[in-house]
């Protein structure tokens, strides 16, 4: 059995209100020894209930040997107090001499011994519940971790993918997009292993990667990109909105040709960044719509784990358009 110095200091302190309660006599005040000695049976016996009956048996769920350890504890704190401090401190008196009766023997035994085992079954209960925080903590971030190491494999296999084509074809622009897509990962391996990022450092991959993305579409449609009202300062979890730009590329293209448009909006208003994403599409006979992708799903998680309640995601979808609107309510960089 090991105590920390916190709980021991807890307990000082504890025992001497408590004490100071119980020793209080207004018509007699100051303290005798027959109260500390008495007092002292109440400690040892919640201690015995704290620190071995209760680990032991009632946090293993053993209710009935514990209650019964219990039963037998306080017995022998009353014979105890019968039979011998009785008889030391009220020699000849008929204290001494009479037993008043196992009611009122409990009456003067359970109210201390209760507080003080109750407030250390509050403790318990404290310690206990700071090391759920603690565990809740590091599952949630290694969840977060799980997800990000998602993002890496997911885009770099659809943007391979496109890079393979292109080298089929032999086309000038494979160097280009060669560049653009190595600047990417390196932002996405060596920059965004913090939680949060500068939303402005963001905003800049995100250019980055409308750029390589719009290298694919050509003259089949245009991308419209605006950015505006970004204040600085303030912090964003890394590769959330590349997420819907990357769906709104991938969903336009694999039913059209031509006439592809895809708009993209960013702007802050009150601490919030607001997100409208939307892209036109034909419907293709096996195509997966993009909220099943993995990489939706992904970023969905991800929200709900880092922007509990501080967040609003908006999906639209008809036959041939699909909409995206998402509100982020951030916070400074050197905020918590």
């Amino acid at each position: 059995m090991s105590i920390s110095k916190r709980e021991l200091a807890f307990q000082v302190v504890l025992l001497i209100l408590v004490f100071l309660f119980y020793s209080f006599d207004r018509e007699n005040p100051g303290f005798r020894a027959h109260q500390l000695a008495f007092f002292s049976t109440y400690v040892i016996a919640s201690a015995i209930i704290g620190y071995w009956l209760m680990p032991s048996f009632l946090y293993r769920r053993k209710y009935w040997q514990f209650f019964g350890f219990v039963f037998l504890v306080v017995a022998v704190v009353i014979l105890l107090e019968e039979l011998l401090l009785e008889q030391i401190f009220f020699a000849g008196t008929r204290r001494a001499k009479s037993f008043p009766g196992v009611i009122f023997s409990l009456l003067g035994v359970l109210p201390v011994i209760t507080i003080l085992s109750g407030f250390k079954f509050g403790w318990d209960a404290l310690q206990k519940q700071e090391q759920i925080e603690v565990l809740k903590s590091t599952v949630k971030e290694s969840e977060l971790q799980f997800l990000r190491s998602q993002i890496n494999p997911h885009f770099l296999f659809n943007n391979l993918n496109n890079l393979y084509s292109y080298a089929l074809d032999s086309s000038p622009k494979t160097p280009e997009i060669i560049l653009e897509l190595s600047g990417l990962l390196r932002y996405m391996l060596y920059e965004c292993k913090e939680k949060f990022v500068p939303l402005q450092k963001e905003i800049e991959q995100l250019h980055n990667f409308i750029k390589l993305s719009k290298l694919q579409i050509e003259n089949r449609g245009k991308v419209h990109f605006d950015a505006h009202d970004i204040e600085a300062g303030y912090k964003i979890a890394p590769l959330i909105l590349i997420v819907f730009i990357e769906n709104a590329f991938k969903h336009s293209q694999a039913g059209q040709t031509e006439n592809i448009k895809i708009d993209i909006k960013l702007h802050m208003k009150n601490d919030t960044l607001h997100f409208d994403c939307a892209n036109n599409y034909e419907p293709t006979q096996g195509l997966d719509t993009v909220d099943a992708g993995i990489g939706l799903k992904n970023v969905q998680k991800r929200l709900q784990l880092l922007y509990p309640n501080r967040h609003h995601l908006q999906i639209q979808e008809d036959e041939n358009s699909y909409k995206v609107n998402l509100s982020i309510a951030l916070r400074k960089m050197n905020g918590s």
